[in-house]
């Protein structure tokens, strides 16, 4: 493994100098105890080859989450010119539009205590997961799918699911603009018909908690959160269908790096100038992936609520929900930043990081444009998840960005041999949460020791300016994919 220089410039932050063939520094977000651990992987090279792709803007990033990936580090920020730069589907990832949605309740924790178990049940039951497991009313044909392709959440809510409002709490308002199925291949659309509503695997899941803890009173106030409240998450992204869509244009843009004389440090990171013919269409196909995944999450949330009221035997009035954010990790972005006193279109890659755009930005929605947009990062099965705002200083350094999650530690297969012999459902049930899941296998590879501790990782984020805490969730069932 190529050695990697690094400098400390502060408790929270690690320069990557140029060196070889870089066209700008890499910079890590981390504590020592974490920078001891990530050393000892490859992501450093890989926020290293980042930042040798042509007309990279500012520095090559990586979050406190970062682990090894596909091209990018998970965890990786990178932003390109949109006339000398490029798009990759390696800095975005297979999983297009991987994401989180948090649900707020007017329900206590009281109210649910001693019914988990059955409503965890019931979600298992109700939200399907796995390959073609949709209901039957949701096998679209092809005329519909390119629709859900196009309009994305707009498509669910104007069928029932949901309501107008839940799009004012989505990020880009549920729907990436520019989406083509044109260029989305008849496979991907075949992979996607038979996924719509459904949770993936792995770390994806349906997580029931409560607000354990919170850090500012009147932030959590605006988000609607408040101590003991029941919450709901929902991660999951776009299936077979965004998996596919990258399958299809990493070779399309294998191709285009050769044509276009790009200089590869590793063909993970195959790419295409934004404003060539590829560049375009592997974005208008991205767009429509992501479109997909913001349409399958409103459609889980939907079934959330309808579970909640079968299970506590309640109406809707009653449980108070509302969607306080849906956001993507997992996307290339077309938006303007200030760069050298001067606003500029980026192409801005995020791949297993989230945006964090501060208070007042008009792309955020308008009750939360006093404190900046919610940030929401889960962390393991077993232990807790934070949510935070967005900050001036993140959209100054990491053009509005911050990390997804904990970040995985152990590989699936480390983890499963950490996991051999345990009864994993019964440890944590002794600690008070009550898992469902689709295979024996997801739990061993889910493991709380599998990833980071979130706490550590918050921590990063917030005392680095990026990120504002604000409360922290505790889970009391989980449903894996």
């Amino acid at each position: 493994m190529p050695n990697v220089n690094t400098i400390k410039l502060d408790d929270y932050r690690w320069l990557i100098p140029k060196r070889g063939n870089m066209k700008t520094e890499g910079l890590v977000f981390a504590d020592d105890d974490m920078m001891a651990v990530i050393k000892q992987e490859a992501s450093l090279q890989q926020v290293a080859n980042v930042a040798c792709l042509p007309g990279i803007v500012g520095r090559s990033m990586a979050m406190p989450d970062i682990h090894w990936g596909y091209g990018f580090p998970i965890g990786g920020v990178a932003a390109f010119d949109m006339d000398r730069g490029i798009v990759s589907p390696g800095g975005v990832g297979y999983d297009i539009n991987c994401g989180v949605r948090l649900l707020r309740s007017d329900l206590e924790k009281a109210d649910v205590e001693g019914l988990v178990p059955d409503l965890v049940n019931a979600l298992f039951n109700n939200i399907p997961a796995g390959i073609g497991s949709c209901r039957k009313d949701l096998r679209l044909s092809k005329t519909q799918m390119e629709e859900v392709l196009q309009k994305g959440a707009q498509w669910a809510v104007s069928r029932g699911y949901g309501d107008k409002e839940d799009l004012d709490h989505m990020e880009e308002r549920g729907c990436i603009p520019g989406g083509d199925p044109e260029f989305v291949s008849e496979r991907a659309v075949k992979r996607g018909q038979g996924q719509l509503g459904t949770l993936g695997s792995g770390n994806h899941f349906v997580e029931v908690g409560f607000v354990e803890e919170v850090f500012d009173e009147k932030i959590a106030r605006t988000l609607g959160l408040f101590k003991g409240q029941v919450t709901v998450f929902v991660h999951t992204g776009s299936r077979g269908l965004g998996h596919q869509v990258c399958d299809d244009y990493i070779r399309r843009l294998l191709k285009a790096s050769g044509k276009f004389n790009i200089d590869l440090p590793d063909k993970q990171l195959c790419c295409a100038p934004v404003m060539s013919r590829e560049g375009q269409q592997s974005l208008a196909a991205m767009a429509c992936a992501a479109n997909f995944a913001f349409c399958n999450r409103q459609i889980i949330a939907y079934w959330v609520q309808e579970t909640f009221q079968e299970a506590l035997q309640v109406g809707p009035g009653e449980m108070g929900f509302h969607l306080v954010y849906d956001i993507c990790h997992n996307m290339a972005k077309i938006e303007k930043h200030r760069v050298d006193g001067k606003t500029r279109k980026l192409c801005v890659h995020r791949k297993g990081a989230t945006r964090a755009f501060p208070p007042q930005s008009s792309l955020i929605p308008k009750d939360y444009r006093g404190v900046g947009q919610p940030i929401l990062i889960p962390g393991d099965m077993g232990r807790y998840s934070y949510v935070l705002v967005g900050t001036q200083r993140a959209l100054e350094e990491t053009f509005g960005s911050s990390c997804h999650g904990a970040g995985r530690l152990l590989s699936r297969h480390k983890a499963k041999k950490a996991a051999k012999g345990r009864a994993i459902v019964r440890e944590l049930e002794a600690r008070g949460i009550y898992v469902r899941s689709a295979s024996r296998a997801t739990m061993a590879e889910e493991i709380s020791e599998a990833y980071k501790d979130v706490a550590s990782v918050v921590d990063v984020i917030h005392n680095a300016g990026l990120g504002k805490k604000i409360v922290k969730l505790k889970p009391l069932g989980v449903v894996k994919g």
